[in-house]
């Protein structure tokens, strides 16, 4: 990235101080991605996108506004900042807003996170890419049709400045692989997948390897069953564990907390896990999917440890919610061009355990397996749980029959405090866990 859009972000925000802002920050995000999908070997889609947002924040005293624009274009700055101060003076005071206090005087980059590839795939390579996925996928004995195979790279170039002194860029690159298949015939058929995303294109995994393994996923779950009614231990596939993850992060984030819409909202500095399971969130992880150095207000970026050894230790904040909740701002903002900063983890993941995902089942005499969730029925404010599933059973320890058409419900709070954890954690996606167990919880099947 040359120093041209820093170089017209500082501009655009001297405009708006002399224009009569009190404060502004801005934010330019320029993103390309190149993506094609193959289906029957034939290339069905190809896309190429190039986009641009600006995203001006402007503040005159406790009000603020926030305009945007699809180009770092000069000649529409003073427009720009015309319409966010007229915006600005209009809207209720809000006595928490403001930039983050905390926020780096200087400029950051994302040098040591190892952020950018070289590689640039053409569009033949992705076709190739794609084609390999979806025949090894086509060629797993009992796979009888394709829902398509792709591949993709892309390039985002960020760039945030603020008028207190905050200047900082960064870029990322991203390339993935993905294959579903069909198994079976007629009302009988079953459809399963496989993807890959990684920063640099050396870490994706083989493509046959995500195509064999998509095939076989989907072979598997032919000719399900429905478990019976009652309460039975779970285990979830580390595909999904990470929904878990989600669930979490939601509930610590900042505006939630500062609402009192969060289950947690009492919990910080308590118990909320087993003792040994420890979740961190580590935004300078180096080729981390979710990497970034600073966040959406100028904070450098650290490892925050958000449960330490089953206790709940921070909320997830950026300037807004903290100053609601007597706090600061630990580096959590994230920000888009036309939405104002709000608390966002990025590489969130849970330690692994001390057992293998076999000894973690090895007791369970009747159980199931989960590895696809669907729909979301999650009270934020109680913690209610309930998803339909789809999986496995277990037997004396061992995977059985595949099941499907069941519900699972529960309390998150109450499944948070009876998980257990494999070791077998692996980066592959920007939130990861490895597989775990949450024993009692209630089946709705046959």
């Amino acid at each position: 990235m040359n120093a041209q859009p820093l170089d017209l972000v500082s501009t655009l925000l001297s405009r708006a101080r002399a224009a009569g802002a009190d404060a502004a920050d801005a934010v330019y995000i320029t993103r390309t991605a190149h993506a094609a999908q193959v289906r029957n070997g034939k290339a069905e889609d190809l896309e190429r996108s190039e986009t641009c947002d600006l995203g001006l924040r402007v503040f005159v005293g406790r009000r603020s506004a926030i305009v945007s624009a699809t180009s770092l274009d000069p000649a529409r700055f003073d427009l720009l900042v015309t319409q966010a101060l007229a915006m600005a003076r209009v809207v209720p005071e809000d006595r928490f807003a403001g930039l983050c206090d905390q926020a780096v005087q200087g400029r950051l980059d994302a040098a040591g996170l190892d952020l950018v590839d070289t590689a640039t795939p053409s569009t033949a390579d992705l076709i190739e890419r794609a084609r390999v996925a979806e025949a090894a996928a086509l060629a797993v004995s009992g796979v009888t049709n394709t829902n398509g195979a792709s591949a993709s790279a892309g390039h985002t170039d960020i760039v945030l400045m603020t008028s207190a002194g905050f200047s900082g860029e960064y870029s990322r690159t991203s390339h993935s692989v993905s294959a579903s298949v069909v198994a079976g015939q007629g009302t009988a058929m079953q459809r399963d997948y496989d993807y890959h995303s990684a920063v640099h294109l050396s870490d994706l995994e083989d493509a046959a390897t995500i195509g064999r393994r998509a095939g076989e996923r989907t072979v598997a779950r032919l000719n399900p069953t429905r478990p019976r009614t009652g309460r039975l231990p779970i285990v979830l596939d580390p595909r999904i564990s990470t929904s878990l993850l989600g669930h979490l992060s939601g509930a610590i984030n900042g505006i939630s907390i500062a609402r009192g819409t969060s289950f947690l909202k009492d919990r910080l500095e308590r118990k909320i896990m087993e003792s040994g399971i420890t979740i961190i969130d580590d935004p300078v992880r180096r080729r981390g999917l979710g990497a970034h150095p600073f966040d959406g207000e100028g904070m450098r970026t650290h490892p925050l440890t958000i449960v330490e050894n089953g206790v709940l230790r921070t909320w997830a904040l950026d300037a807004r919610s903290a100053r609601q909740l007597g706090l600061t701002s630990n580096g959590c903002a994230s920000r888009g061009a036309s939405s104002p900063p709000s608390p966002s983890l990025g590489n969130l993941y849970m330690q692994p355990g001390q057992v293998t995902p076999q000894e973690l089942m090895a007791d369970i005499g009747e159980g199931i397996y989960i590895t696809e969730l669907m729909g979301s029925a999650i009270n934020g404010i109680t913690g209610d749980y309930s998803r339909g599933a789809a999986g496995f059973m277990i037997r004396d320890g061992e995977l059985a029959e595949p099941v499907a058409e069941l519900t699972v419900a529960g309390n998150l709070l109450e499944m948070f405090g009876r998980m257990q954890v494999a070791n077998d954690l692996e980066f592959r996606r920007a939130t990861n866990a490895p597989t775990v167990r949450i024993d009692d919880m209630m089946i709705a099947g046959a």
